[in-house]
């Protein structure tokens, strides 16, 4: 349950489109709900801090939770961003996976090594997670970003700017909130990014080659950084076309603009060579600097005696950035940045928009995350982060490459009530298989989780509010007062039950209450807490392991060697998986994934504390394997396969193991 709640800012900005429009005109349902959402305020809830890697002294954070949950922290602690960048689901309607790769077997890793084999990726053993369900109608989404939206702004310094990151989908839509949330004054482009010179055929239809990229700045004043792009070979080779004696290269450039204006001496001494402009032009310098450029050489003069601007080429900063970029193109599978995570950005694209719109030292959030690249990015460029995400897999991503390129920042997990099953849409999943006899209903609105048959009463409809969507998780009266005068009133009349499961409520007391004293149904409601099946899905993985002191200078003084890994949310997806390639393999021979009986290639992170035997964690010692089972040791790469063994200098009090699949589990060191 929520500790309070933080108000948001006071008003949208005045004279803009306002949301009773945006309703009139999009049929936009929903509004009223969003709008008393806004009048509650943010939730704040209990911040716990899992993990603090370096120092911190510039209080840089990597969250798991909700975007407005995290903003309602922000807000109480006082802290304000100076940039923000979004890449929020686009409203697509598909479903975005992770690759998840088995390592080697570390037991057979030597042999390996002496044979000098090395696996190509296509020949490796993989399977897919899905991290998220980009599955919305309209409505719902334009609600959910909304509030986002608006708990973003009021974290928002004065001097702050937001870039929106969206596509064809939804972006004109959101357009119109962010006139609203910023004030149409405050929009400064409409950035054209074309992801892709190599576009895919598309029947019917111009390929699809671009995402767009709305850019507001919250005040008056703003950061803003001129960019430059580098001139073509084509534009050098038309323009500058000149060279020095000394190999400096030029272009002269016309000496006048539009406007009428006197004659200038063009001489070394100012008092000779008066030359007038042409018809309707001025001269671009005044007397004192046409004397000084005529004596530098910067000045010069055709055979008809008129005068030029020498511009050098090494003086130039390169073409001024516009508003359409085609010169980044998005993340390929072979890319040395790609971490196998879809809708990953560039490096290159955030370079850009953290160079353009902030300076060293300032604050720098991303509150959806995905691979933190840009929190990566303001790290190496100077700058301090927030990054924030929903999705365990988001923040394991980030925090290692955080920690490779030594960071220092504090992982801190917000608890609103959900243990989440490493990303909400898995949890979505796991949720529909562990509530009792609920199955598919289509005869039920989208509104309904599903049903379960009921010998007495027959079809009970059920509730589950949609993790994606903070708008569902609290049952408040805004809720309750949209299912009994717009759910319950849709379903068929012999309906004489329904299931509302909830994670957070204001209180279970004045909800029985709105319902009892709303006489407007006779509908039975149930009120069930969600917390309770949530609490069955996690399931620890299990691991032997044994130490040895061993006084090695290289490596440290003790050896952790694992022995044994077992885990039974990742055999149940590779069962799925190879249950799935049977199906499709038309009684063909097909190789199915197969575990080694130690389960060590299931591993994919192993971190050891040996500061403290509780409270946040401390990584004294950690290693990654990567997808070809080389090992990253404290963040630096090597080419050495792992053989089962992590060291540390100093004795470790507990180790985390994460699985290929992302689920950590700590282990206490007797």
């Amino acid at each position: 349950m929520a500790v309070k709640y933080i108000p948001f800012i006071p008003e949208p900005v005045e004279g803009q489109a306002v949301l009773s429009n945006f309703n009139r005109i999009l049929k936009y349902k929903g509004a009223d709900d969003v709008s008393m959402a806004l009048e509650r305020g943010m939730p704040l809830y209990e911040m716990e801090k899992p993990e603090t890697v370096g120092e911190n002294k510039a209080g840089n954070m990597v969250i798991r939770g909700e975007c407005v949950s995290a903003c309602a922290y922000l807000k109480e602690k006082g802290i304000t961003v100076d940039l923000v960048y979004i890449d929020p689901p686009f409203a697509s309607g598909a479903d975005y996976a992770k690759k998840i790769y088995i390592r080697r077997n570390p037991k057979v890793a030597e042999a390996i090594e002496q044979a000098e084999q090395e696996l190509d990726v296509e020949e490796l053993k993989a399977f897919e997670e899905k991290m998220y369900g980009d599955v919305w109608d309209k409505e719902k989404y334009l609600n959910w970003m909304y509030e986002n939206l608006m708990a973003i702004k009021s974290v928002m310094s004065e001097t702050a700017s937001i870039y929106v990151h969206l596509d064809w989908h939804i972006g004109h839509y959101v357009k119109i909130l962010l006139d609203e949330v910023f004030g149409e004054n405050n929009f400064r482009n409409e950035i054209i990014w074309q992801k892709t010179t190599s576009p895919k055929a598309q029947s019917g239809q111009f390929s699809n080659t671009h995402d767009t990229i709305f850019f507001y700045k919250n005040g008056e004043d703003y950061t803003f950084n001129k960019q430059y792009t580098e001139y073509s070979e084509d534009y050098l080779n038309n323009f500058y076309k000149y060279y020095t004696p000394e190999g400096r290269r030029y272009r002269i450039s016309d000496f006048t603009q539009s406007g009428q204006g006197s004659g200038i001496y063009f001489s070394k001494d100012g008092k000779s060579n008066y030359i007038e402009p042409p018809a309707g032009k001025h001269w671009i310098w005044g007397q004192k600097k046409v004397t000084e450029g005529v004596n530098s050489g910067k000045i010069i003069f055709s055979t008809n005696n008129v005068p030029g601007l020498v511009r050098y080429l090494d003086e130039m900063p390169g073409n001024p950035l516009r508003d359409i970029w085609v010169d980044i193109n998005s993340i390929g599978p072979s890319s040395s940045e790609s971490r196998d995570y879809d809708t990953q950005k560039p490096e290159a694209l955030l370079e850009r928009i953290i160079n353009a719109s902030s300076d060293e030292n300032t604050l720098i959030a991303d509150f959806f995350g995905g691979t933190g690249v840009t929190s990566i990015v303001a790290n190496n460029l100077g700058r301090h982060f927030i990054h924030c995400d929903i999705g365990i897999n988001s923040i394991q991503t980030t925090r290692d490459q955080l920690k490779a390129d030594g960071a220092e920042f504090d992982v801190l997990e917000i608890k609103d009530g959900i243990s989440l099953y490493r990303n909400p849409v898995q949890t979505m999943d796991k949720i529909k298989s562990l509530i009792p006899g609920l199955k598919n209903e289509d005869s039920l609105d989208s509104f309904w989780e599903g049903a379960i048959s009921d010998s007495k009463l027959g079809i009970v409809p059920v509730y589950v509010p949609n993790l994606m969507d903070s708008n569902t998780k609290l049952l408040d009266e805004v809720l309750m007062n949209r299912i009994i005068h717009q759910a319950i009133p849709e379903l068929a009349p012999n309906i004489k039950k329904v299931i509302v499961y909830y994670v957070d409520i204001i209180s279970e007391e004045e909800i029985r209450k709105f319902i009892t004293e709303d006489d407007s149904t006779t509908v039975e409601i149930e009120l069930r807490d969600l917390k309770a099946v949530l609490d069955d899905i996690i399931v620890a993985d299990y691991a032997e392991f044994h130490i040895n002191e061993t006084h090695d200078d290289l490596f440290g003084s003790y050896l952790i060697a694992l022995d044994r890994f077992a885990s039974d949310r990742v055999m149940q997806k590779i069962h799925e998986f190879n249950q799935k390639a049977y199906l499709n393999s038309n009684n063909k021979p097909y190789k199915p994934v197969e575990i080694s009986e130690e389960g060590l290639e299931l591993i994919e992170f192993i971190s050891l504390d040996c500061s403290a035997s509780e409270g946040p964690w401390h990584s004294d010692s950690e290693i990654k394997i990567d997808k070809l089972g080389y090992v990253i040791r404290n963040g630096e790469k090597t080419k050495i396969f792992w053989d089962g063994i992590i060291h540390s200098e100093k004795k470790p009090l507990r180790i985390k193991i994460r699985n290929i699949c992302g689920d950590e589990t700590v282990f206490e060191v007797k």
